[in-house]
């Protein structure tokens, strides 16, 4: 029997593949105001990111965000751009390139590895296809969100699923649901700052900057706010500092309501009345490098904290294709694939 898109199966076929999906937020297809209308409309008008009733959002989101942010985001997203496109696009296929090679020197049969988005391009649902296409029975799907939110990795489950609804011939799923506890993860944030030290000093304080979430959706049950804290701890603790050297702050609000606290910016802002003058900022819950990280961060964080007095600010990049990274992703994935 044939199915659509695969070669030919039965008990003398050969035996059904292992496939890995990466899967990330996504990214606009270009800095331009279509595009991001485009984009922003898919990202939006997700439930899990916005839990407001459907009419109501519907009515703010068409008639006044999506006529007024996408023209603004796009020279945000300018200002970041590059030659070769999206540094979040750029990272994250850098990403799988180097999670398959490692995967290719493990394993016998070969394990493709594929790029998806949960908004924009490539799609999820693509790279659930490119798969099966291959005859790929067997789909782990790491996203690239370590500490696990409903509004982010509970979102890539809801869109893997609707992908395996159209399906008729459904493959078996591996779903990593997070990995902030992760040995290897914590190790590479950790070398990351090490090296970061040995360049530029040690900061009087150090800060872990997260995506924030309105506080309502951690009223409500969601982890995320307890594994963002957790993997400052771990970190501290392996690298032996002090409670007093780290602080664990949440950027990217939007809208009125309460978000997780402390607020990146606010901290930023009151740190040098402190007697602050030199810090460094990770942000651990990205997987790479991108508008939040590069111009919210480097760019907008930077002139917070030296217009109130700060004297050296450092961004530590995120962890994008760092071999330790890599390592530990593909360590993370190789425990889901069967043997």
């Amino acid at each position: 029997m044939k199915y659509r898109g695969q070669t030919e199966y039965d008990h003398k076929g050969p035996a059904p593949k292992q496939g890995v999906i990466l899967c990330n937020l996504g990214t606009p297809d270009a800095p331009q105001t279509a595009e991001l209308r485009r984009y922003l409309k898919e990202f939006l008008s997700d439930p899990r990111v916005v839990e407001i009733p459907r009419l109501l959002w519907w009515i703010i989101l068409n008639l006044i965000i999506l006529r007024i942010r996408p023209r603004r985001s796009a020279a945000l997203y300018r200002s970041v751009w590059t030659d070769q496109g999206s540094p979040l696009l750029i990272h994250s296929r850098a990403q799988v390139d180097g999670v398959q090679q490692i995967l290719a020197e493990k394993y016998a049969d070969k394990v493709p590895v594929v790029l998806g988005m949960r908004y924009g391009n490539p799609s999820i649902e693509a790279a659930i296809h490119k798969l099966t296409d291959m005859n790929v029975r067997h789909i782990t799907v790491l996203p690239l969100y370590p500490q696990y939110s409903g509004a982010t990795t509970g979102s890539t489950f809801d869109a893997v699923a609707k992908a395996f609804g159209k399906l008729r011939w459904v493959p078996e799923l591996h779903f990593v649901s997070g990995y902030h506890q992760s040995p290897s993860y914590i190790d590479a944030l950790c070398s990351s700052i090490r090296h970061h030290i040995e360049k530029q000093g040690r900061p009087d304080k150090l800060i872990f900057s997260y995506h924030g979430t309105p506080q309502r959706h951690l009223n409500n049950g969601d982890p995320y706010h307890c594994f963002c804290q957790q993997t400052t701890r771990l970190v501290r603790e392996r690298m032996g500092l002090h409670e007093d050297q780290v602080l664990t702050s949440f950027q990217s609000r939007f809208g009125r309501e309460p978000w997780l606290q402390p607020y990146t910016d606010k901290t930023l802002q009151t740190l040098p009345a402190d007697g602050v003058k030199h810090i460094a900022v990770i942000c651990p819950g990205f997987a790479s490098d991108c508008l939040e990280t590069l111009e919210e961060i480097n760019e907008e964080g930077r002139k917070i904290f030296t217009d109130a007095g700060g004297e050296q600010f450092h961004y530590i990049p995120c962890l994008n294709d760092n071999p330790t990274h890599i390592e530990a992703l593909a360590e993370i994935v190789g425990k889901q694939l069967k043997g």
